[in-house]
């Protein structure tokens, strides 16, 4: 099963892609994680890998996919990355990270000053997630980048199922209704988490979003909020992320 995790800029994809890894790693999936956030440098500290090396290098590197992607404009023909269907195990070692049951893999980040646009990884991710095939024991979990520049770039065409993650604002509220008629669009079913609410801010967006479409509430957590500011591994048992693997699981 491949999982796609929007939302907007800052509500806790990474982190509940983070935790929801690792709560299904202990479970004994084999999870890969795609990082499709190409500013984001931190997911892999909270999963306690190295970064590794960004994908675009397997190609040659973002100079010349976008060399390849103007010779496909003019010719009309698609850009082609892959000649067989890959397993997770068929992903070259030096684009992994690795501990226990989590592999995560970048896409691709953003280097250097002037270097262009993030175009090129937003292609490359569709066709990955294309062409990679999830074996029963297998979750493959993508952080995307804020908002919803993926949705026009077909990124979850790849994908089996999507999450957003909502934080209380009023944002967050207005992105739901637009990546709900996103999502109807692609086909894809859309389920929602709701992250860092209590008390009067729960009553509000359980009233803003569809209830029977909520896998969990999380409350503000002090123990993660402290890992992720100092850059440290998670190391918690969150019962609410709990909830949205076992859902995950009966879904398989």
């Amino acid at each position: 099963m491949k999982i796609l995790i929007c939302g907007k800029g800052g509500c806790g994809k990474s982190t509940i892609t983070a935790l929801l890894a690792q709560t299904m790693s202990r479970e004994g999936y084999n999870v890969l994680v795609v990082d499709n956030d190409e500013s984001n440098f931190g997911l892999h500290r909270q999963l306690g890998v190295e970064l590794p090396e960004d994908f675009l290098n397997f190609f040659g590197g973002k100079k010349d996919l976008v060399e390849r992607m103007k010779a496909s404009f003019s010719t009309g023909e698609e850009v082609k990355f892959f000649d067989n269907r890959w397993e997770i195990a068929d992903i070259p070692g030096e684009y992994v990270s690795r501990t226990d049951n989590i592999s995560l893999m970048a896409v691709g980040k953003i280097h250097d000053f002037g270097e262009g646009c993030a175009c090129p990884m937003g292609v490359l991710s569709k066709h990955l997630l294309k062409n990679i095939d999830a074996g029963s024991n297998d979750i493959v979990l993508v952080d995307t980048e804020a908002g919803i520049e993926h949705f026009g770039r077909g990124v979850e065409e790849g994908c089996d199922a999507l999450l957003m993650v909502i934080d209380p604002s009023y944002e967050s509220i207005c992105l739901s209704e637009k990546i709900s008629s996103l999502a109807e669009a692609a086909g894809k079913d859309l389920y929602y988490v709701l992250n860092r609410v209590e008390g009067e801010s729960k009553t509000v967006l359980c009233e803003k979003v569809p209830d029977d479409r909520i896998l969990a509430t999380l409350p503000v957590m002090v123990s993660v909020f402290k890992a992720g500011l100092l850059g440290e591994q998670f190391d918690v048992d969150v019962p609410e992320v709990k909830e949205i693997s076992d859902f995950l699981k009966d879904r398989k």
